[in-house]
C-alpha cells in the first residue's frame, strides 16, 4: 500500500493542467511518467502526438500465454485548473495525506482512480503472472475534449476484447458500481453581436438591438418547461431503460437523498423521485453561461452564452446538435450576428449481460465483498462512446465519491479507495482471462 501511495504522489506533483493555464511540458512529463511504468514492468510504451494535442501514453504488456484475450485499460493524466488557490488547505500540487485521504488536484479525477489499475497490470506483468494482454492508453485531453484519443481510437486497427475505464465512482462508501450507460453531449458556445460598440441606453435604448436581449430570446426557445421536460425535437431517439435496470435502481439511494447531500433543490415538483430516470436515461439541458454588458446604463453590443444538452442513450450528437442550433437560431433577431462553437459527444450503453460485464461484476464482488450496482451516469466520458462504436465491451467503474470534490478546491481521494481499486483491478485482470 505504501508503494501505491508514494508513487501516486509522484504523479500528482506534476501539474498536468489541460484546461488553460497549464504548461505543455508538464503534460508531457505526466505522460512520460505513465509510459515509464509500463517499460519498467517489461512492456513497451511510446508517446503519440496527434496534431497540436497533448501526447497519448500508449503501451503494451504481454500475457504469460500466447492465446490470451486483449484488454485495453484507459485513464487520463490531465487535470482541471486549480481555481482559487486561497480556497485550498494545502497546495494543489503538493500532495498531503490527512485523515485517511490524499489531497491534491487529480487525486480522484483521474490519476488516483486510474493508478491502481495501471499499477496492478504492471505488477502482474513484472511477476510473470499477467493472464491477459494489456493495452495501456492514457490521454491528456479528457478535461478538454478528448480530440487526440478520439482520432487515435478511430484509426486503431487492433481493438480489444474488452476495455476497463476507472474514471467513475461508487454508489456510496460501501457499494461499488459498474456504469453501464453514459450520456453524451451537445454543447454550444454562443456569441451574439448587434453593433460595433456599446451605446447609451437613454439615447438609443429601445431603438437599437441589445445583444443580451437577442441571446435571451434564443435561449428561451430551448429552456425546459415548468415540469423539466425538453422539447420533443431534443428528445428524439431516446431508448427507454430495460426493466432490469429499473429494478437495479431500487438498490440506489433515493433521489431526494442524492439532491440533499449536495444542497440541491428540486427543479420542479417530483424531480427527486425521477432522479435516476432524468439524469441517466433522459436528455437534459442547462444554460451554463449568460454574460454581457456591465452594470452601467449601456446597451451591450456583444453577449456570450453557453448551453449544454446531455444526450441519453439512443441519441446521436450528429443529429441532435444541428437540431439544437436550428432552434436557437429561430429565436435570434435576423439582424444579429450569431456564431457557434460546438463540442459533440455520443452517449453509450452496454448491456449488463455481456460476458465481459458479467465477469467484471463477479470480480468486483469478490474484491470488495459487495455486488456492484448497475447504474447509468448523467455525465459523459467521450472515450467510452468511441469504444461502444467499435463494439468493445467496456467496464466503467472506479471508487470515487462525492466527498472527493473533483474539479473543486481540496480535491481528495480516500486511501481506502486506493486499496479497493488495487484489489479490484487485479481481480478484474485475472477474471477477464476467461473471455
Amino acid at each position: 500500500m505504501n508503494d501505491l501511495v508514494d508513487e501516486l504522489i509522484e504523479w500528482l506533483r506534476i501539474p498536468s493542467i489541460s484546461t488553460g493555464g497549464g504548461d505543455p511540458a508538464d503534460l508531457r512529463r505526466a505522460a512520460e511518467w505513465a509510459a515509464e511504468h509500463v517499460e519498467r514492468a517489461g512492456g513497451s510504451a511510446e508517446l503519440v502526438q496527434i496534431g497540436d494535442g497533448y501526447p497519448l501514453a500508449i503501451g503494451d504488456l504481454r500475457a504469460k500465454t500466447a492465446d490470451a484475450p486483449t484488454i485495453l485499460i484507459y485513464g487520463h493524466y490531465d487535470v482541471q485548473s486549480v481555481g482559487d488557490l486561497s480556497a485550498w488547505t494545502s497546495p494543489p500540487f503538493e500532495p498531503e495525506v490527512r485523515d485517511g485521504r490524499l489531497y491534491a488536484r487529480g487525486a480522484s479525477d483521474d490519476k488516483g482512480n486510474f493508478w491502481p489499475l495501471l499499477h496492478a497490470a504492471c505488477a502482474l506483468a513484472s511477476e510473470g503472472e499477467l493472464p491477459v494482454n494489456v493495452r495501456v492508453v492514457v490521454e491528456g485531453e479528457e478535461e478538454a475534449g478528448s480530440e487526440s484519443i478520439t482520432e487515435w481510437i478511430r484509426a486503431d486497427e487492433r481493438g480489444a476484447d474488452a476495455a476497463i475505464v476507472f474514471d467513475s465512482g461508487m454508489v456510496d462508501a460501501q457499494t461499488p458500481a459498474i456504469t453501464v450507460g453514459l450520456r453524451g453531449m451537445a454543447m454550444a458556445q454562443i456569441e451574439v453581436r448587434t453593433g460595433v460598440r456599446d451605446l447609451h441606453s437613454g439615447m438609443y435604448g429601445g431603438s437599437v438591438l441589445n445583444a443580451l436581449h437577442v441571446l435571451h430570446g434564443m435561449l428561451a426557445q430551448v429552456v425546459p418547461g415548468p415540469d423539466g421536460t425538453l422539447r420533443d425535437e431534443l428528445r428524439a431517439g431516446i431508448l427507454p431503460p430495460a426493466e432490469a435496470e429499473r429494478i437495479a435502481w431500487e438498490r440506489l439511494p433515493p433521489g431526494a437523498q442524492v439532491l440533499s447531500e449536495v444542497g440541491g433543490r428540486e427543479a420542479y415538483a417530483g424531480a427527486a423521485a425521477e432522479y435516476y430516470e432524468r439524469n441517466g436515461a433522459d436528455a437534459s439541458l442547462d444554460i451554463n453561461q449568460f454574460s454581457g454588458g456591465e452594470p452601467r446604463t449601456l446597451v451591450p453590443h456583444v453577449a456570450h452564452g453557453a448551453v449544454s444538452l446531455r444526450l441519453a442513450p439512443g441519441q446521436r450528437a450528429a443529429d441532435i446538435g444541428p437540431e439544437l442550433e436550428r432552434l436557437l437560431r429561430e429565436g435570434a433577431h435576423p439582424d444579429a450576428d450569431v456564431s457557434f462553437k460546438w463540442h459533440l459527444a455520443d452517449p453509450s450503453l452496454f448491456e449488463p449481460d455481456l460476458p465481459a460485464l458479467v465477469l467484471a461484476a463477479q470480480a468486483i464482488e469478490r474484491a470488495t465483498g459487495t455486488a456492484p450496482a448497475l447504474v447509468r451516469s448523467g455525465g459523459s466520458i467521450p472515450v467510452v462512446a468511441e469504444f461502444a462504436a467499435r463494439a468493445i465491451p467496456t467496464i466503467v467503474s472506479g471508487f470515487g465519491l462525492p466527498d472527493d470534490d473533483i474539479h473543486a478546491p481540496n480535491e481528495s481521494y480516500r486511501l481506502e479507495s486506493l486499496e479497493l481499486g488495487s484489489r479490484t483491478a487485479r481481480e478484474l485482470l485475472m477474471s477477464l482471462a476467461d473471455l
